[in-house]
This record gives structure tokens, C-alpha cells and sequence, in this order.
């Protein structure tokens, strides 16, 4: 897996690789302006695959 791996334990449900690529490219892109995205979207969504 990615170097997300080492940050939290993985679980069988999160976000592969190459389906995180493809979802990747249809999230919006963060505001340029206002404060920087506290949240890893990779794991929001890996959680909400539960």
C-alpha cells in the first residue's frame, strides 16, 4: 500500500491503491484560499466503505 499504511492500522475494507486513483479524480479540488483540508480524504472515504 501507499505510505498511508503507516500511519493507522489498515482494515480489508480501505481504499486500494488503484481504486483510490480513480476515485481521486473525481473529488473536488481544495479552495486556493481559506484554510488547508485538516482530513485525509482517503480515509474519510475508506471509513465510509464500512
Amino acid at each position: 500500500m501507499a505510505a498511508i499504511e503507516r500511519k493507522t492500522k489498515r482494515y480489508p475494507t480501505d481504499l486500494t491503491d488503484e481504486e483510490w486513483e480513480r476515485i481521486a479524480l473525481l473529488l473536488p479540488k481544495p479552495a486556493r484560499r481559506g484554510r488547508k483540508p485538516s482530513v485525509d480524504m482517503r480515509e474519510v472515504l475508506s471509513a465510509s466503505a464500512i
